[in-house]
């Protein structure tokens, strides 16, 4: 199955970490991106391996050597010279173990590093399609003409279990191309004013919206990628309301918010230490989750009084752990959160760098640092969310890091001088100025509205207008309302006396004597 599409694939490739994908899927996605769809990292259409698998009379997918057909769970290995690939089983008894350096097909010599890995039915991380970079950030894999064929409602239609109802179906669309052709034919050839030409648009938008096979509803501005689920759920389980329409899944405000690209403002702060002021700017538009992290652990004090805890001269100095001992440190959320140095045009290529400090892919927490210098080596691993500004020679920034960086250190690289973080002052915040420019309009203050219009869904799909449950005047909303309720109605009784009083009490009625046998039929 291709990474990309997720479909069988027919023309498969893989990369030198052995990730599959169907040659007709990637190419696209690298002319667009340049990237791996799959954790982001760059990728040129030259390195891909042409992969040849072998197949049996049944068109399963074999080992060449043993015919042995590959499952779920055989362990898949190619050799990235020739690209010919076998189990893993084969390769390790007839190579590895043999010391035979060729390929059992084309008996090319090969080396140990040229087996790649395709399948390893003990590594489940890898078949974790939540953690694709394409789809978190849902992005679509689908070329124009894979998209012009799903947007069309009849390609999602199985017209040949529809019997005669497809014929139906066939010639609405007919009629409705027709009609279109005839009105894109007729604006061609009107000439008119702006109003002419607004009814014509008018009346073009309602034939599309008569031609679809349901009702279009706009779709909200934090829709994701994918739907709620809850139309699956529905049909599998009694226990869940029942629905019928794939409604897309709405993004919080702060994941809305977070995408990268998504906030393009600066934002400014001041770090204010025990050896002067170091002003920062910030860039949301390429690390929001990195910038979101350091401007809300500032407004809530999280930095005050926090020593830097590791000084390198020449290299960088290290805080922002309230323990002080480099181990310690927690994110707004309270747990680490990923890395986004992925698609980031950002470099350490200039001394005044700020970065986040981890201890290994997506471990980022409170603790950041600044660089003394230039230093390439640590790009790819560190997310870049700013950079000292006023750092010029003389400038009141690179004054403080000078002092900074003066700072006598011990064999840890502690600081022997006390270098502490006194505050953090956010001067601009890019999220707030984001949230006012769209508060305007109303975008991101009804995110999440759905307009239900004040409706209840029954166990049956009936809807159920709230505001038509009659309640009686008086009545609690608890379980006394029923007694209130009851109690009026014998109040009402008793003002206007017993109904059932005829004048007299009517004759008791006499109980038929049950003899035995079977009695007498002409009541049956």
């Amino acid at each position: 199955m291709g990474k990309v599409s997720l479909q069988p694939f027919e023309h498969p490739v893989c990369t030198a970490d052995g990730v599959i994908f169907d040659l007709t899927n990637i190419l696209p996605w690298l002319k667009k991106h340049g990237t791996s769809p799959v954790d982001g990292s760059p990728l040129k259409s030259s390195e891909l391996v042409k992969l040849n698998f072998a197949k049996n009379e049944d068109g399963e997918y074999v080992d060449p050597v043993t015919y042995k057909p590959f499952t779920d769970n055989t362990h898949i290995v190619a050799l990235r010279n020739t690209g010919n690939v076998f189990a893993h089983d084969t390769v390790d008894r007839l190579n590895i173990k043999a010391k035979n350096w060729k390929d059992l097909i084309t008996n090319d010599t090969f080396a140990r590093a040229d087996i790649t890995t395709l399948q390893d039915p003990q590594n489940l991380a890898s078949r974790d399609l939540s953690k694709f970079k394409y789809i978190q950030d849902g992005e679509s894999t689908h070329t124009p003409q894979q998209e012009s064929e799903r947007s069309d409602p009849s390609n999602n239609i199985n017209a040949a279990a529809m019997g005669s109802s497809a014929r139906v179906i066939k010639a609405k669309e007919a009629v409705a191309r027709a009609r279109a052709d005839r009105a894109a034919a007729k604006d061609k050839a009107m000439t008119g004013s702006g109003e002419a030409r607004a009814d014509r648009e008018g009346a073009s938008a309602l034939r599309n919206e008569s031609s679809t096979t349901g009702i279009s509803r706009a779709v909200p501005i934090n829709a994701a990628s994918y739907t709620t689920g809850k139309a699956a759920a529905s049909l599998t389980s009694t226990g869940v309301s029942l629905h019928t329409g794939n409604e897309r899944a709405l993004l919080s405000d702060e994941d809305f918010m977070l995408k990268p690209k998504r906030v393009k403002s600066k934002g400014y702060a001041r770090v204010q230490t025990s050896h002067g002021d170091v002003n920062l700017e910030l860039y949301p538009e390429h690390a929001p989750r990195a910038v979101w992290n350091f401007t809300r652990l500032a407004n809530k004090g999280y930095y005050k009084g926090v020593k830097f805890h590791r000084n390198i001269r020449n290299f960088m100095i290290q805080g922002g752990d309230p323990s002080g001992t480099g181990k310690g440190g927690q994110s707004i959320w309270g747990k680490p959160f990923v890395d986004e140095y992925a698609q980031s045009p950002l470099s350490h290529n200039t001394r005044g760098i700020l970065s986040m400090a981890n201890k290994g892919k997506d471990t980022n927490t409170s603790q950041f640092f600044i660089t003394y210098r230039k230093t390439p080596h640590l790009d790819r691993k560190h997310t870049i969310f700013g950079k000292c500004i006023n750092n010029d020679p003389g400038g009141e920034t690179d004054e403080t890091l000078k002092k900074l960086e003066n700072v006598e250190s011990d064999e840890s690289n502690r600081p022997i001088e006390e270098c502490v973080i006194e505050d953090v002052i956010v001067f601009v915040d890019p999220f707030e100025e984001f949230i006012k420019s769209r508060s305007g309009n109303g975008a991101l203050n009804h995110l999440n509205d759905r307009n239900n219009d004040d409706e209840t869904t029954t166990w049956s799909g009936k809807r159920v207008h709230q505001h038509s449950q009659k309640q009686t005047p008086g009545a609690t909303a608890l379980v006394g309302k029923y007694l209130a309720s009851k109690s009026s109605e014998l109040a009402d009784e008793a003002e206007s006396g017993d109904l059932n009083d005829h004048g007299g009490d009517e004759p008791a009625v006499k109980k038929r004597k049950v003899e035995g046998g079977f009695g007498n039929f002409d009541e049956w």
